[in-house]
């Protein structure tokens, strides 16, 4: 999996510079303080810190900092009161959302033995609602996380998520994302519009041909294709089923794929091609699980039947850590509790829970062609789905549901499939889910994730729900 990009993000501390002359040493306690948020932040995100901030000058010179650094997200760390004047300017100029840390370095007062200094190295929350009402009025996204300094497991995994959210809107921003064919006939739920994902998350759509991935599958040498037959032989256990001529030609598909992806700077892919007739479209359309599944493995997540949206939650989740793979929901097994999830096509054989197979299949259900399959079920224990779909206002709008990966049987027609459960029993799990009006794929990955996509959708504007949540 990848993850190992990192957001870029703001620091500064907050202090009122008429204080120090009052009150000796208050100053370096709380540069003490921020250079522990600082460390802290670093551990997650490259940390661009304007220091601590106690007047407007500094300010404006915070938020020229910010600016030229191209932050993703700013902290402002509310060490003590200051006026809400000389916080606006420090996040003005950069344009992004920030996040007020309201961490107080002692968990309570020592009320009859505090002085005025001790409390004002104490009174984080002083300022946080004058700061905000400013914020609000200046229309820029804010967000508070109220806690304690030190050892303060629920604060500290806020801020943590808040990083990895800024590094997944930051993955999206930029990207390149292939649209190879069409979206498969009458899937209304899939249909999507180029112009609002670039409006709404930054990224760049590349329409594709057929045409560009034949050019690449005919150009692939013969040692390349033995390579990557090597290689698949290495990932995969391949099943009696497979026919070895049609391996060799997922194997030569998927070193053409590879050249695409190369070629376009491709960061994700959506595809679907019907072809017919035996045409060399339709051997390429169903020769291309194997190398979509390996692009995906390596951090190029593939989605198939031209599901553009499916392909944004699939690389915000990967960009995680979480792998994101390509899931739709399969059967509700009312006996034991859970719903069965799981796709034919391309998976994220990363988080697979054994070594994934290759299945020969004679026929592709509702596809054309035949060939080589992938079938794996995602590894037990905690999981995270997450969708992208679109409201009728025309607006995206993210949705997720944390579970649990069960063992135990599964089907072996070679797709992936896992026995996956929710919160909720599978009928009003499927109720709820349904509600929100969404597409019917989404992104299966390992871990829980909601905290940190529902960050996500704040930080891109848009509508989020977790189904399921108590």
């Amino acid at each position: 999996m990848t993850g190992e990009q990192r957001a870029k993000v703001g620091v500064f501390g907050i202090g009122l510079e008429a204080y120090w002359e009052q009150f000796d040493g208050l100053e370096e306690r709380l540069k003490g303080y921020q250079r522990n948020v600082e460390e802290r932040i670093g551990q997650w995100a490259m940390v661009v810190s304007a220091g601590l901030v106690d007047t407007a000058q500094k300010a404006y010179a915070a938020g020229e900092l910010f600016a030229e650094e191209r932050v993703d997200l700013i902290f402002c760390h509310a060490a003590t009161y200051a006026t809400s004047s000389q916080v606006l300017p420090a996040v003005q100029r950069a344009g992004v959302p920030i996040v007020v840390l309201n961490l107080q370095p002692t968990s309570s007062l020592d009320y009859e033995n505090t002085d005025t200094a001790e409390w004002l190295a104490n009174c984080s929350a002083c300022c946080v609602p004058e700061i905000s009402n400013a914020f609000e009025r200046a229309s820029i996204p804010f967000n508070v996380v109220s806690g304690t300094l030190h050892e303060d497991e629920n604060a500290w995994t806020e801020i943590q998520e808040w990083c990895l959210a800024a590094t997944a809107v930051g993955t999206l921003r930029g990207s390149r994302f292939g649209f190879l064919g069409h979206t498969y006939p009458g899937m209304l739920d899939m249909y999507s519009d180029f112009t609002m994902h670039q409006a709404q998350l930054g990224l760049h759509v590349e329409v594709l041909e057929m045409d560009d991935l034949q050019d690449r599958v005919e150009d692939v040498p013969e040692e390349a294709v033995a390579a990557r037959l090597e290689e698949t032989r290495e990932t995969f256990e391949v099943d009696e089923s497979v026919d070895q001529e049609d391996l060799r030609w997922s194997a030569r598909v998927s070193a053409g794929l590879d050249r695409l992806a190369g070629d376009f700077d491709l960061d994700a892919l959506a595809y679907y091609y019907r072809g017919t007739n035996g045409s060399v479209y339709e051997r390429l359309g169903a020769g291309l699980i194997l190398g979509n599944s390996m692009l995906t493995a390596r951090g190029i997540p593939a989605s198939g039947e031209g599901d553009l949206k499916n392909a944004v939650a699939m690389k915000v989740m990967d960009s995680l850590g979480a792998g994101g793979s390509f899931t739709e929901f399969y059967a509700m097994d009312f006996d034991d509790g859970f719903i069965l999830m799981g796709h034919d096509g391309p998976g994220h054989v990363v988080i697979s829970d054994s070594k994934p197979v290759l299945r020969g299949l004679g026929v592709y259900h509702g596809k054309a062609g035949y060939g080589v399959s992938v079938e794996f079920g995602v590894k037990t224990g905690p999981v995270t789905i997450f969708g992208v779909t679109q409201t009728r206002e025309g607006n995206l709008k993210m949705l997720t549901a944390e579970g649990e990966s069960l063992p135990g049987p599964t089907m072996r027609i070679g797709n992936t499939n896992s026995r996956l459960r929710f919160t909720l029993p599978p009928a009003a799990f499927m109720n709820a889910w349904c509600e929100q009006g969404p597409t019917h794929h989404c992104a299966l990955g390992v871990g829980h994730h909601a905290g940190t996509l529902r960050k996500v959708a704040r930080l891109l504007g848009l509508e989020f729900v977790e189904v399921g949540r108590s």
